[in-house]
């Protein structure tokens, strides 16, 4: 008889590690994954075709609030995708979906540093460097930023509740009147104008 060797089983595919969203910030807190991907010479195509899949199935997931793209300056080959989710548990099941795992372990033969998702959970994320390493822009052009944001909106949207409050008194007192204005403002700020101003303004933020 002749033995024939028994068949050699691979092992099974590890799944890719994803960064685990910090718990004091809470269930409910906005979060934001920063995504920084240094992309190999002649890869950008590539690169390119990968993100907008992974931006679409990103957008599908319970609690996206939005993405931002930041693509490389002329001297630099660093992408970096800024997403934001309404709580830490469902940006959790996003990291940890298997549909993610194998974007990531698509997309790492064409990186030269690998993935390295940052969770931010505090007041500051809008400011996050964008490009890689580097301090946080400084306070007083944090400050130049929030203010330019928030005044414009801090007059337009009482007048524009104005009618509304002469129709109704009972909204127009002090207590609901505030509440409703600042929730408008806080609102805009969070999920809107911020994320794009700093986006726009980002080569000012970074050169400190």
């Amino acid at each position: 008889m002749v033995d024939h060797p028994l068949p050699v089983q691979e092992p099974p595919a590890e799944p890719v590690p994803g960064p685990v969203v910090p718990g004091p910030a809470g269930p409910n807190s906005v979060v934001t994954l920063v995504i920084n991907h240094k992309v190999r010479p002649g890869q950008q195509t590539a690169y390119e075709a990968w993100l907008k899949r992974t931006v679409k199935a990103a957008r599908g997931q319970p609690g996206h609030l939005g993405v931002n793209v930041i693509r490389p300056a002329a001297d630099s080959q660093v992408f970096t995708s800024v997403l934001r989710f309404a709580s830490a548990e469902q940006l959790q099941t996003w990291i940890d979906s298997g549909e993610r795992q194998g974007l990531v372990t698509e997309v790492l033969p064409l990186l030269e540093d690998g993935d390295h998702p940052l969770v931010h959970s505090d007041a500051e994320f809008w400011f996050t460097p964008v490009r890689g390493a580097g301090a946080q822009p400084p306070k007083w052009k944090q400050a130049v930023i929030s203010y330019a944001v928030i005044l414009p909106l801090s007059i337009v949207i009482p007048m524009l509740w104005r009618p509304l409050f002469k129709r109704y008194p009972e909204l127009g007192g002090t207590l609901p009147s505030n509440m409703l204005i600042t929730a408008c403002i806080v609102g805009l700020v969070v999920f809107v104008i911020m994320p794009r101003v700093t986006q726009w303004c980002a080569r000012w933020l970074s050169k400190g």
